[in-house]
């Protein structure tokens, strides 16, 4: 999952950008608002990080243009504001989550979680399709019964072609998604990467659809 972090904030801004990489996300930090703008309207994130209190642009400004020019990208506001009113307001202009500084980074990685459940139609945090099994919490992998040591680029693309299992996923988007927009990637990185998760698990579970991108089939063997 590629998240887009709005924060101006150095210290925290660094701090969640360490923690979400941990936990295997690939995250592209912004700090003003203006930049957020320009990001939220790329739709390459699966996710926003959004601040309010920003330099150039306000985030509620930023979330209100973003949603008044139809970009459906999930938000998270991060604020100190926590004023009923503000709330209010945040959730109106279109936030999907609304989550009150100062916060457990743990609270904030559970969150992520939920929305990502909500915006794939989970109920829990476990992706199973036949004989492959990931839980987006533990990080866990289970291939025909056996648990799988992936790294946390290989957990990503993982968890991305299970959440459309039978669905093309273009190599345009899988990039976006694994690199973000402040990597340069090589012009094979994503086949390497790719053949590498092949070769942990299985030829046939990663289908390649020459010249689009790949995807997994709905009942892996």
């Amino acid at each position: 999952m590629h998240i887009i972090l709005v924060e101006d904030d150095p210290q925290l801004g660094a701090a969640i950008q360490r923690a979400l990489e941990r936990l295997a996300y690939t995250v592209s930090w912004l700090r003003d608002g203006r930049e957020a703008l320009i990001a939220l309207r790329d739709e390459t994130a699966d996710l926003v990080l959004l601040d309010l209190g920003l330099p150039g642009k306000d985030g509620l400004e930023v979330l209100v243009e973003a949603r008044r020019t139809h970009v459906k990208t999930p938000v998270i506001v991060m604020t100190a504001r926590d004023g009923l009113d503000a709330r209010v307001r945040g959730l109106d202009a279109g936030a999907d989550d609304y989550l009150i500084k100062p916060f457990h980074l743990e609270e904030l990685g559970a969150r992520i979680r939920s929305l990502t459940r909500r915006a794939q139609g989970l109920a829990v945090n476990r992706i199973e399709i036949g004989a492959l099994s990931l839980d987006l919490g533990t990080s866990e992998v289970l291939f025909r019964g056996e648990r799988i040591e992936l790294t946390k680029r290989e957990f990503s693309l993982l968890q991305i072609l299970m959440e459309r299992a039978g669905k093309l996923v273009r190599r345009e988007s899988l990039i976006n998604s694994l690199y973000g927009l402040d990597n340069v990637v090589g012009d094979n990185a994503l086949e390497v990467l790719v053949h590498t998760l092949r070769r942990k698990l299985s030829y046939d579970t990663v289908r390649t659809v020459r010249g689009f991108g790949y995807m997994i089939p709905r009942e892996v063997e």
